[in-house]
């Protein structure tokens, strides 16, 4: 220990060489957790009882919010959960109560039940943030082990899923096992290009309709602001939930009035939109990809510093479209370029190289409304080419549907039942803590 550290307290000694001692053994909690915390050097500390005598701590490390929920029984082990992405100019959180509401759909409640603690860290920013979202999670995973956890996995799904892939690529030796759930696993670079694209085509499709999207129809920025003007007091959230409804609104019209009339020119319409990102012609597998790209490009340009994705020279081929008017569709459909910069931020944060060492499972619906089955099947195929196949195992579920206005239905994005996120964690839980490879039927 260097002579800079000598000051520390008894009690601070003691936790710091709990913290790196390499055991097995429960972690020992005669100090109350918050003592420990400040100790060393979270702030704005408040805990409160968690479920069946544990302790639910907020505070905040280096100046970004944490949550910790540790059972009374504690087995030290440590569960993190990536979050996922959140609109542009929301403020990052974290659960004041993880059990209690539990972002992780059933999992992280189970998990604390099983005797782990559960700790969640906040993002620097909202948007695009796998970042950040990697250096607070390492940063809270080291603290967490200074408090006396021994074993630690990091759960996420999303782009908490994608966070979950960097976090082991960039970190070979900070975690034992992970989960990704509907992960950004192959990257952004793919997803972004579906994004802008689809949305591209929506606006040439729909020029001079009803169905038009509201605000700015240059593909390369967003279309509507996510923060409220100066002046105007509408809550935060309030304001971005409804300008996410003004850009869903045109699109369930259009929906809906294909749905009454499946030869008509609205269904012919939809239709040519779910053959540009080769999906189905389901209002939230169309309509979740363009009011994300509407609220989020100038988050993922300012981020990335342009766009990592172009589709100058492709050429695209919509559904039910004559020679002719697939030509006059490719000569006025929006082009856009990739930006080096852009490129190269996206390949580091984050695009899979497929090199880890940590047992991984992952999971994906085969239908999902805004993390394609595609970057589950291309992170299979990279992990492979990389030789590292013994890493992971990989599942595949059938898409969920929930209902929306006008008497619609839509994929859901992550809608994985509580049996299944459970399932995932117990299947990587089983092969970390007992050396059992997860068989094909763990999680369905």
């Amino acid at each position: 220990m260097r002579s800079s550290r000598f000051w520390l307290s008894g009690v601070a000694a003691a936790v710091l060489l709990a913290g790196c001692a390499s055991t097995s053994s429960p972690p020992d909690l005669s100090t109350p957790i918050a003592e420990r915390a400040a100790v060393l050097g979270a702030t704005d500390l408040s805990s409160a009882p968690g479920p069946d005598g544990g302790v639910i701590l907020n505070g905040k490390l280096d100046g970004r919010p944490f949550v910790l929920a540790t059972p009374n029984a504690w087995n030290g082990g440590a569960v993190f959960f990536a979050q996922g992405y959140s609109t542009p100019g929301a403020t990052p959180v974290v659960p004041e109560d993880p059990i209690a509401k539990d972002p992780g759909g059933g999992s992280l409640t189970h998990i604390y039940g099983q005797g782990y603690a559960v700790a969640i860290s906040a993002y620097d920013k909202a948007g695009v943030a796998t970042e950040s979202g990697v250096a607070n999670t390492i940063r809270l995973r080291d603290f967490v082990n200074r408090l006396g956890a021994n074993r630690d996995y990091i759960l996420g799904g999303s782009m908490g899923g994608g966070v979950v892939v960097a976090a082991l690529e960039t970190h070979p030796q900070a975690f034992d096992g992970a989960v990704s759930m509907c992960g950004v696993t192959e990257g952004w670079t793919p997803l972004i290009g579906q994004l802008t694209e689809l949305r591209a085509a929506y606006n040439l499709l729909t020029e001079g309709t009803p169905y038009a999207l509201p605000g700015e129809h240059d593909v390369t920025r967003s279309g509507l602001p996510t923060v409220p003007p100066a002046g105007d007091s509408t809550d935060g959230e309030a304001y971005r939930n409804a300008q996410k409804m003004k850009v869903i609104a045109p699109i369930l019209m259009l929906v809906g009035v294909a749905k009454t009339n499946p030869e008509g020119p609205e269904a012919r319409i939809v239709r040519q939109l779910a053959s540009i990102i080769d999906a189905e012609a389901d209002p939230a597998v169309i309509g979740a990809p363009i009011y994300s790209a509407v609220l989020g490009m100038d988050d993922i340009r300012q981020v990335m510093g342009g766009i990592p994705a172009g589709n100058r020279d492709k050429v695209y081929a919509p559904s039910g479209m004559s020679e002719a008017e697939a030509a006059e569709f490719n000569r006025r459909i929006q082009r856009f370029d990739a930006d080096p910069a852009a490129i190269a931020y996206a390949r580091r944060w984050h695009e899979a190289t497929g090199r880890f060492s940590t047992p991984l499972v992952t999971v994906h619906q085969t239908l999902d409304s805004l993390v394609p089955y595609s970057q589950s099947e291309a992170f299979g195929r990279i992990v492979a080419e990389a030789g590292n196949s013994a890493n992971l195992v990989q599942y595949q579920v059938p898409g969920t549907k929930f209902p929306l206005p006008g008497g619609l239905e839509g994929y859901t994005h992550c809608g994985f039942s509580p049996a299944q996120n459970i399932a995932a964690f117990e299947a990587m839980r089983a092969w970390v803590e007992q050396g059992r490879r997860p068989g094909p039927d763990a999680v369905q």
